[in-house]
């Protein structure tokens, strides 16, 4: 990923090095560098190389590469042995460096940004792409980067972490100054926080939806404590923190914060509080209607369902305050607001609702399902189908969701990747077998969905859980293009 800045101008290492502490083992500071690299294979001549840890390989053995690879200098956090000729510089942690440096090497492009950074267990998606149609609704050009992609002006890239290595971050923000952005948000992860992908500057707005035991395991988060602690770095790394303070957790995620802190929620200790929250249910449509008090004061309504979605756009709400957006652009862009595969309302009719969404465990899929239950449909009709090469026990437990709080179940494929898609519906049945629900199984995904939409009745809320904002399904190890939405489309017009 390592590309070379958009200019002329010849960096040193002094001044890379302006703004961060480490200490000098050998080597001069005065020379000029090409590149900053922390790839092992992607080592040129004049290349500063940052060693790290990772998983599977530590890249500290590869400093007698560097070496004769001619870099001009390496950045380590233990002792290595030292090439002669070759500048070293050791820091306390390596990570922390490279964003550091990669902050420095693109010219601090986050000091030309306002910077929102969201953490937490669920709402980031949904929270980012309403705090960019708010703010660009009152004039503001928004960068993002997110779980599902990130945007750059007209540009958009796909994503493969939900927040990327801190070298891309900082390469992100500066093509963000340069197609004239002043504002980035964007999601900011436990293990972003934890592997200082976000180091290297401070952020305007921080933000902490809410938290719930999850990515506790072997490659993620030692404990539910340690899970905590990553997400409150980042109330030593902003200056406003906006916290739920109706999480249960709050006060342990924001302990020894050095930000200013705001709060929102449903109670009266709330600094920006949702009041009189009503369900809409029309039609084809499902939103809440609710009124802020406090910090400021409008009637708002979103055209996404749920209890949830009051606390996102109450945390957008919050957010955009600081960026002195009206009142008619917050209320107009709240009810426009929608996030691909998050809850996606996809009009196929005038009598029952038909939405995608991306739950695709038994946490997400109780909570999605739970909601739509608030709004007493004729029939709840859920359709979806798990994974292929993951755990049994998600194939169980969602089954046995679906059969309890869905009046259909269609059982169908998801990714079945390397298994076949049979064996898969048969262990989702398994889950189902545990409760009274009725279900049908339809293996293949495009006859599901037309089986739905063809057996709509009215009043009915029908989910195709699971893609969400996915283009494509996996069968046999091939990725073949599958955009739901697509698929609904080929299925109206047929």
């Amino acid at each position: 990923m390592e590309d070379k800045k958009n200019t002329d101008t010849v960096i040193t290492l002094e001044t890379m090095t302006a703004r961060m502490e480490y200490q000098m083992l050998s080597g001069t500071l005065n020379v000029p560098i090409h590149a900053l690299v922390y790839d092992n294979r992607k080592i040129v001549p004049g290349c500063v190389f940052v060693c790290m840890k990772g998983a599977a390989f530590d890249s500290h053995s590869c400093v007698q590469e560097a070496a004769q690879k001619q870099a001009a200098a390496v950045v380590v956090e233990r002792d290595v042995e030292i090439p002669n000729g070759l500048t070293v510089l050791k820091v306390t942690n390596t990570r922390l460096a490279l964003a550091q440096l990669s902050a420095a090497w693109f010219g601090y492009p986050a000091e030309h940004l306002k910077t929102i950074g969201i953490t937490g267990t669920k709402g980031k998606t949904t929270t980012v792409y309403m705090v960019k149609s708010i703010l660009e609704s009152a004039g503001h050009k928004v960068g993002l980067i997110g779980t599902i992609e990130t945007q750059i002006g007209t540009k958009t890239i796909p994503s493969v972490n939900t927040t990327p290595e801190s070298y891309l971050i900082q390469q992100y923000f500066r093509d963000m100054v340069q197609a004239g952005c002043d504002a980035c948000v964007m999601e900011v992860s436990s293990q972003g926080l934890m592997m200082h992908r976000v180091g290297g500057f401070t952020f305007d707005l921080g933000i902490f939806t809410n938290i719930e035991p999850d990515h506790i395991g072997p490659n993620e988060h030692a404990s539910f404590e340690e899970y905590m602690a990553c997400k409150g770095m980042l109330f030593r790394q902003c200056k406003v923190g906006i916290v739920n303070c109706d999480d249960a957790h709050v006060q342990d995620v924001i302990k020894g914060h050095t930000c200013q802190i705001e709060s929102f929620g449903f109670s009266e200790q709330a600094d920006l509080r949702a009041a009189q929250i009503q369900l809409v249910h029309k039609p084809g449509h499902l939103g809440v209607a609710y009124q802020t008090q406090g910090l400021c004061s409008l009637a708002v309504e979103i055209s996404v369902p749920g209890t949830f979605s009051v606390y996102n756009s109450l945390a957008a709400i919050a957010i955009c305050r600081h960026f002195e957006v009206s009142v008619q652009d917050m209320q107009q862009a709240l009810k426009q607001a929608k996030v691909k595969g998050r809850i996606e309302l996809v009009k196929v009719s005038d009598t029952f609702t038909l939405m995608i969404d991306y739950a695709h465990n038994a946490m997400s899929l109780q909570s999605l399902l739970t909601t739509l239950r608030e709004y007493q449909p004729g029939r709840l009709v859920c359709l979806f189908g798990c994974g292929g090469n993951r755990s049994k026990l998600r194939r169980y437990e969602m089954g046995e969701v679906s059969g309890k709080l869905a009046d259909l179940t269609v059982i169908t494929s998801d990714n079945p990747r390397d298994e076949d898609p049979q064996a898969i519906i048969d262990d989702i049945k398994v889950g189902i077998a545990k409760t009274s629900g009725k279900y049908v199984e339809i293996a293949d995904r495009k006859e599901a969905i037309r089986y739905v939409i063809q057996n709509g009745k009215p009043g009915d809320v029908i989910v195709l859980a699971g893609k969400g904002h996915e283009d494509y399904q996996e069968i046999h190890g091939v990725k073949y293009p599958m955009d739901e939405r697509d698929l609904i489309a080929d299925i109206l017009r047929e």
